[in-house]
């Protein structure tokens, strides 16, 4: 490719960090749930690679024809591949991108385009920018993407703390991630955790409908409590585990659990969505649960839902005594989409 550099590059990365960084030369940003993905383009080729330095184009043809006619001169971004529809940012339809079959990948593609959030510039005509500032950087990404139009979009950016605040708790209703803060004056350190990112942690309270045991502790010790909210038909689904238990807790939950264990099939989890079988994410681990009554609520810590279940698995933090199993549903993850994602996105749904 006609660029100062060829790909693969290494991006550069972040370090997590309690709270969003506050004083002079900090530059915030919302965090977007998606791929990682820097994008060459030559002025007759579009390269897209991933984090992990692998080629990205062949999943997302409608980026790769869609970017170029947005630029008016070659140049190489750093950002994020995202899929927003109209409740926000969708990871899981992310995901399915990445499949083997090209009709697929068309179709999809089709039906649910992708938008590429671009946050840094590294490289513009025949000049490397990786030395300069990240302030530099910014200006020029900013002339650059002036009259950009979807799939291409700069991302939001702000000096001002308060406003990053804001964003970290308005934005999650579109599903970001939080923030990210990044110093004005450092160059682009390709591989190097010098950006700060600060993630939400939200918690929940959670019916637990069924447990697994413990790996080679079969009725002595549980390995992981299996969480549930009911819809707005009163229907119980799973969504989620939490394991975060030591050796001594494992037992204590299962003398904890004896009493509610329960063999009847239309309990628990029994006419809504139930924890999986073996698949191609589980291989050969055992999946079966022990069905408990939906009796017990506990409050848990997790960074994200993907659709209506947990991405991850969650933190356990305490039993909820004082809650009513029924009164665990979705609507206490609901959070509204904020104005300026409706803007950014609203001509593409």
């Amino acid at each position: 490719m006609s660029l100062p550099f060829e790909p693969p590059i290494k991006p550069m990365l972040s370090a997590p960090a309690a709270d969003i960084p506050s004083g002079d030369g900090w530059l915030y940003e919302p965090k977007w749930d998606g791929f990682r993905a820097i994008v060459f383009w030559d002025g007759s080729e579009c390269y897209i690679q991933s984090r992990e330095a692998r080629p990205l184009g062949r999943y997302f043809p409608d980026l790769v024809t869609g970017i170029p006619p947005q630029l008016s001169q070659p140049c190489v971004l750093d950002g994020e591949i995202v899929i927003a529809t109209s409740y926000g940012l969708d990871f899981g339809l992310l995901q399915q991108r990445v499949h083997p079959a090209a009709s697929r990948v068309l179709r999809l593609a089709s039906e649910t385009p992708a938008s590429f959030a671009a946050f840094d510039l590294l490289a513009l005509g025949n000049d490397d920018l990786r030395t300069r500032t990240f302030e530099e950087r910014r200006g020029a990404l900013e002339s650059l993407l002036e009259r950009a139009e979807l799939p291409l979009l700069l991302t939001g950016a702000t000096t001002d703390v308060a406003q990053a605040a804001d964003w970290f708790v308005r934005f999650e209703g579109a599903g970001f991630d939080g923030v990210m803060a990044k110093r004005l004056d450092l160059p682009y350190a390709e591989g190097d955790r010098v950006m700060v990112k600060v993630k939400h942690r939200r918690t929940a309270d959670c019916v637990v409908g069924g447990f697994r045991w413990y790996k080679n502790e079969v009725d002595v010790g549980v390995g992981s409590l299996l969480l549930g909210l009911y819809d707005d038909d009163g229907v119980l689904h799973h969504i989620g585990h939490t394991s975060t238990f030591t050796r001594a807790q494992r037992r204590e939950l299962a003398q904890l659990l004896e009493s509610y264990r329960t063999d009847d099939s239309t309990v628990s989890f029994g006419s809504g969505r139930t924890p999986g079988a073996v698949s191609r994410w589980s291989g050969d681990r055992d999946t079966d649960w022990v069905r408990l009554r939906p009796e017990l609520v506990c409050e848990v810590a997790f960074d994200q839902m993907q659709g209506d279940r947990l991405r991850h698995g969650s933190t356990f933090m305490r039993w909820r005594t004082d809650k009513a199993p029924e009164s665990c549903g979705y609507d206490q993850l609901v959070a509204a989409v904020p104005a300026e994602f409706e803007e950014a996105f609203g001509r593409r749904r």
